[in-house]
């Protein structure tokens, strides 16, 4: 009997070590990939790989990737794992623009592509960002004339009123509170982009001032918190990279979904039967039903790709510019004088020329998206087998399918290309060092991406963004409220880079 339960105890402890050393060589197999091909980084750990806040969440993950980019500055590329899985980080500025630009045929693919599917999620699958091949170019072809510099000149005056009602809010906050209104400018501002977003594509108005969380809102916060949903999968997939091919993951709630659907069909029917004529979002889109014949669907997934695409990211730079503004009160009074001179030779109202030529306006946006990347890596899918050629002519081979990081976050705090990277200096985009575009053409400095994939909605962003900095600056002092966390300690919980307990400013109404 005795000896019964000893053989029946080694066979389950060897059943069990037999289970640890298949979990251990699955975990492991592929740490040794870089080596076979002379790329150096650091040592992988067991469940971790390089990315130990990945699982952990003690920070964010940026603090990991930073890491990486700093322990290996000689070399032009660090091959690290996510989990198991081998990635490669882009160090040099000229292998990014090969990347982005020259070899784009071998990198076209955003790392998501291949996780969304039609059937499982029919509105994030029709956004140009999750689109490959020619999908992707159809749909780009499609939405690209929608953002002709005439086409944004003709949403300026809707621009407009959403500042107007945005002016009124925020002095009606300070006289409530005994002349100063204490704000979470990352939602003052979120309600700026909310409304402006959807008067400019479903020709509503989302009543963001006005209603305490309206309806429109809280959908758009339910497309963008998929941030649960993202990491889940990033997470999964990073483990079993093969599980894309036979399960698609749905990110926007099927509410959600139903919810655009239905404003996009009733704003198109409201302006067809009411015969309206109105050069914004929605009228490029009913151009192109007549044109091409797409389906409603279609329609309210490019709806969608706007109102996500445009409202987050621009409430989120928004925020940034104005810390930045708030923190450096030379720079806010130099900006308020830029905009009083325009306003003064323009006579009152301010045209999409005139924003767009105020020089400081575009320095300051320009140095904080910059000082506050909203990702702190761009991630890129290398689609041939294909062979980077690095610093003295060394060979670096990247196979399919491979993860390419692109680490904007870092190579914007480097020295190397930056002076003083940690200083706020607008000066450094001005026109007589090059304005942005120098820094872009080095490699070191793209956003907005750059190449074939390069953002769409650029233009739009910075119109919205430079109207609403306009309206406040011009309007209210604006100083940082005690209740912002400094230093910044970025969020864990967020897929995007913004720092624990928001931002919150105090706004003074200027006499």
């Amino acid at each position: 009997e005795e000896e019964k339960s000893k053989t029946m105890l080694f066979t389950l402890l060897a059943i069990v070590a037999g289970l640890l050393a298949v979990v251990y060589l699955f975990l492991t197999w592929e740490f040794g990939y870089w080596e076979k091909y002379g790329v150096r980084g650091p040592k992988p750990k067991l469940l971790f790989g390089n990315l130990p806040y990945l699982l952990s969440k003690k920070r964010h993950m940026l603090y990991n990737y930073d890491q990486i980019y700093n322990d290996y500055k000689d070399e032009p590329v660090v091959g690290y794992y996510s989990v198991r899985t081998p990635q490669l980080m882009i160090r040099d500025p000229d292998l990014i623009k090969e990347v982005l630009s020259k070899g784009f045929q071998n990198f076209a693919d955003n790392d998501f592509s291949d996780t969304v599917d039609e059937k499982s999620d029919p509105l994030l699958a029709r956004n140009p960002f999750s689109l490959s091949g020619e999908k992707w170019k159809t749909r780009r072809a499609e939405i690209t004339p929608a953002f002709t510099n005439n086409r944004i000149k003709a949403l300026v005056h809707l621009m407009d009123e959403v500042c107007e009602r945005m002016n009124k809010y925020v002095k009606t906050q300070a006289a409530a509170n005994g002349g100063v209104a204490s704000l979470d400018a990352k939602e003052l501002m979120a309600k700026y982009t909310t409304d402006v977003v959807a008067s400019c594509i479903f020709a509503i108005d989302a009543q963001s001032f006005v209603k305490e969380n309206p309806e429109i809102r809280a959908m758009g916060k339910r497309i963008m918190n998929f941030n649960i949903v993202a990491q889940l999968v990033l997470l999964l997939t990073t483990f079993v990279p093969s599980v894309k091919r036979f399960y698609k993951f749905t990110f926007i709630p099927r509410d959600a979904e139903e919810f655009f659907i239905r404003i996009m069909r009733d704003a198109i029917r409201y302006r067809k039967e009411n015969n309206i004529n109105r050069t914004d979002y929605l009228d490029h889109l009913l151009q192109l039903q007549e044109r091409k014949q797409i389906t409603d669907i279609d329609i309210a997934g490019h709806g969608v790709s706007f109102f996500a695409d445009g409202f987050e990211t621009s409430s989120m730079l928004l925020t940034y510019c104005l810390y930045d503004l708030a923190t450096n009160r030379d720079v806010q009074e130099a900006l308020r004088a830029e905009i009083r001179t325009v306003r003064q030779e323009k006579e009152g109202s301010l045209s999409f020329e005139n924003l767009m030529e105020m020089v400081l306006l575009e320095e300051v946006i320009c140095e904080s998206l910059r000082m506050h990347p909203i990702i702190s890596v761009m991630s890129k899918r290398c689609t041939a087998d294909t062979t980077l050629v690095g610093p003295k002519d060394r060979r670096i081979p990247v196979k399919k399918g491979t993860t390419i990081t692109l680490p904007y976050y870092s190579i914007s705090f480097d020295p190397l290309y930056f002076e003083d990277p940690y200083r706020y200096n607008p000066e450094r985009f001005s026109p007589a060092n090059g304005g942005s575009k120098a820094y872009r053409e080095r490699g070191v400095y793209f956003p907005f991406g750059d190449g074939p994939r390069m953002c769409l909605g650029m233009r739009f962003a910075q119109a919205q963004v430079k109207r609403a900095i306009v309206e406040i600056i011009e309007s209210f002092q604006v100083t940082l409220n005690r209740k912002t966390n400094e230093p910044f300690e970025m969020d864990p919980e967020l897929f995007m880079l913004f720092p624990k307990g928001s931002i919150w400013l105090d706004f003074k109404p200027i006499a």
